[in-house]
């Protein structure tokens, strides 16, 4: 009778790919790693081929072993999405969701939203990710995230994306510079200006330079932040201006600050807000749900 990988040892393989390394590999997956090696040495003795190079420098993975490890993630991840089809026959909001948030959401958005859902479904268990957008999508394609909550649109394979609402961009300055008592202002006037922005990575400097059509090349841009906390301080300090997102404004971020915001005088100077989850996943009318209660919350 033919034997077949255990499901611990897919899961062994694509941590080993996933951190190159077996210590951290077995540290993820809460085993010693001479039990992890033993698993992984299991799993190729099972499918007769050598998946893996090791030797003093790390982990090398043989090309054979790319294509074990691929199939290996989407038998985990189909396999979870097993257990969330059982889990969509129950009630909504009754069992748990790993939830990944971009940066420059998450402070604006998340306090209401868990407050909100803390109050109608006290039971229902979230969890947390934050991280920029690539590498949520690769853990949402890999399985290890439910659902995303990110600006759109962002490129991505067998996901789909749903949009909730717009967040509209505005100018901030110091509050001693020359636009600070315009009540508007113009996109023509920001390439006069030193724009500061966030560093690449974070989807909502190319959001912004979308929506007001700007491209980097075609700026000053002096600095560049890791959060839009150092940018709005920057600012403060007269370092130049930036575009800051609607949410933030209305969560207080530039309050206390030698800061003032300025809306645009165009129309459509926005990102759009909105949820991605896996394009089988079962859960969708629970994610629509989701979605309901986020714009509720704002």
């Amino acid at each position: 009778m033919m034997r077949l990988p255990t499901f611990k040892q897919l899961k062994y393989l694509t941590a080993v790919v996933e951190h190159a390394h077996f210590g951290r590999a077995a540290t993820a997956c809460n085993v010693s790693q001479s039990t992890l090696s033993a698993g992984i040495a299991e799993l190729e003795h099972i499918l007769g081929v050598s998946l893996l190079e090791r030797d003093q420098k790390g982990v090398k993975l043989l090309p054979i072993g790319k294509e074990i490890s691929q199939r290996a993630q989407d038998i985990l991840t189909s396999t979870k999405d097993l257990v969330d089809t059982a889990s969509a026959a129950q009630l909504p909001f009754t069992t748990e969701l790993k939830l990944g948030v971009i940066p420059t959401i998450a402070p604006f958005i998340l306090p209401k939203m868990l407050n909100h859902v803390r109050t109608l479904f006290p039971d229902f268990k979230i969890y947390i990710r934050e991280a920029m957008s690539e590498p949520l999508v690769n853990e949402l394609q890999a399985g290890q995230l439910d659902i995303l909550l990110l600006a759109l649109p962002y490129p991505a394979e067998r996901v789909h994306s749903y949009h909730l609402y717009n967040d509209d961009f505005v100018l901030a300055v110091p509050k001693d510079h020359s636009l600070a008592e315009h009540k508007t202002a113009s996109i023509q006037e920001l390439k006069n200006q030193e724009l500061l922005l966030l560093e690449d990575g974070h989807c909502i400097r190319d959001h912004a330079l979308d929506a007001c059509f700007m491209k980097s090349e075609d700026l000053n841009i002096p600095y560049q932040a890791t959060s839009l906390n150092t940018v709005t301080q920057m600012v403060a300090n007269g370092m130049g201006v930036t575009i800051l997102p609607q949410m933030a404004i209305e969560a207080n971020l530039i309050e206390g600050t030698k800061v003032t915001s300025i809306p645009f005088i165009e129309k459509d100077i926005y990102r759009s807000i909105g949820l991605m989850w896996r394009q089988n996943t079962p859960r969708i009318k629970e994610f629509r749900a989701l979605g309901d209660l986020v714009k509720d919350s704002i």
